[in-house]
């Protein structure tokens, strides 16, 4: 548990992430994600509750746990006076690499987060994204076992990104646990094997992402309206075909129907369509995305747990 004032920040927590392993740490804004994040790197203590990384307890040692982990927050915290190269070799040396093993490392990582061009320069001249993949860079010069990264490609161009999404996947796949904070719902479906939704301080959800795009239903069925034809008797046209009620969306025309058949209703659809002589210019059946998922635990207030512990990179 974790307070500021009268504001619980972090109330009900809950979970155990394996060695080795990428967690997806979702929730929207002031969900507590970032708070969760600094209290398992120890820069915040917890009020109350129990946190270990590797077995180590982020309250009683936090020296011996963060010789373990590697963080990188929301915000570049490199040297601006110094090159990109000269900040890289400082973090070696801090963390108790020889002069030649830090100078090897920070090459390797300014090749790996494409700064190699830009290792001369000072931080302060880099772009919003460059500091941030050299942040990245800092978090991971003394090889940590265990690596925290609070929305790490906030900022990011298309390629940065996906250079930063191939070094995660490679991470995890040499054995570092890896704890990600996101806002982009394709970043935590493409790379994490489990994801934890925070809301209001609390856990309401976790699994694999299959298992909770399971969790809001079955298929969607997309119908968007030509133009001319109106949508509330598309809607009506399609009464009871789903599992639940159409959602319309003025914005674009569309008619958003749950069903529980998938193909199989692809007849009935086409039948409906011609008895009323409503025409579509688009049909789509799709299965649920991490979206929807997200809008659909996040809507209501989730009732507090009375458990408050994490662990990170337990077992296998």
């Amino acid at each position: 548990m974790k307070r500021f004032g009268r504001v619980t920040a972090l109330g009900g927590v809950d979970l155990a992430v394996p060695a080795g392993t990428v967690l997806g740490l979702l929730g929207p804004n002031g969900a507590g994600k970032t708070t969760m994040v600094r209290v398992l790197a120890t820069l915040l203590p917890p009020d109350a509750g129990r946190a270990t990384v590797l077995g180590l307890d982020v309250a009683t040692r936090p020296g011996a746990v963060r010789r373990v982990i590697g963080v990188s927050g929301q915000y570049a915290a490199v040297d601006g006076y110094l090159t990109g190269r000269e900040n890289l070799r400082m973090i070696g040396r801090l963390s108790g690499l020889g002069r030649r093993s830090a100078r090897h490392r920070a090459e390797e990582l300014l090749h790996e987060l494409d700064l190699t061009d830009a290792a001369a320069r000072t931080a302060r001249t880099y772009s919003g994204g460059m500091r941030r993949r050299l942040d990245v860079a800092a978090s991971l010069v003394a090889r940590p076992r265990v690596l925290f990264l609070d929305e790490p490609t906030t900022g990011l161009d298309p390629r940065g990104r996906l250079g930063l999404w191939r070094l995660i996947g490679q991470l995890s796949a040499e054995g570092t646990t890896v704890l990600l904070t996101t806002q982009y719902l394709e970043e935590a479906d493409r790379l994490a094997d489990s994801i934890v939704v925070l809301d209001h301080g609390v856990v309401i959800a976790m699994g694999t992402a299959e298992q909770l795009k399971a969790q809001v239903g079955g298929d969607r069925l997309e119908l968007q309206a030509s133009p001319g034809t109106d949508t509330h008797a598309l809607a009506g046209a399609m009464a009871g075909l789903g599992t639940g009620e159409a959602t319309i969306s003025a914005d674009d025309s569309r008619v958003v129907i749950p069903v529980a058949h998938g193909p199989a209703i692809l007849p009935e659809v086409a039948a409906r369509l011609a008895r009323s002589g409503l025409r579509v210019s688009d049909l789509a059946l799709r299965r649920p995305s991490l979206d929807d998922v997200f809008l659909a635990l996040t809507g209501t207030s989730a009732a507090p747990s009375t458990s408050d512990t994490a662990t990170v990179g337990s077992r296998r």
